[in-house]
């Protein structure tokens, strides 16, 4: 799939568990370990923007395009 999201590494960045971005972002942690992983098919505006906000981070942190 050609994007790529790097919520782990804004994670780890941040130093923030799944489980607590999970209570800052009000997702449940399967939700947010499908993101994590890459199995996502779509992710509502609304929900980055909360996991944006947690993170203290632009979208583009997040999520990265490549080539196949």
């Amino acid at each position: 799939m050609p994007i790529v999201v790097n919520l782990d590494v804004m994670m780890a960045k941040r130093k923030m568990s799944l489980n607590e971005l999970s209570e800052k972002v009000d997702i449940t942690l399967s939700n947010l370990s499908i993101l994590k992983t890459g199995k996502a098919k779509a992710v509502r505006f609304s929900t980055l923007e909360a996991i944006c906000k947690a993170l203290d981070c632009q979208p583009g942190d997040l999520l990265e395009f490549t080539e196949d």
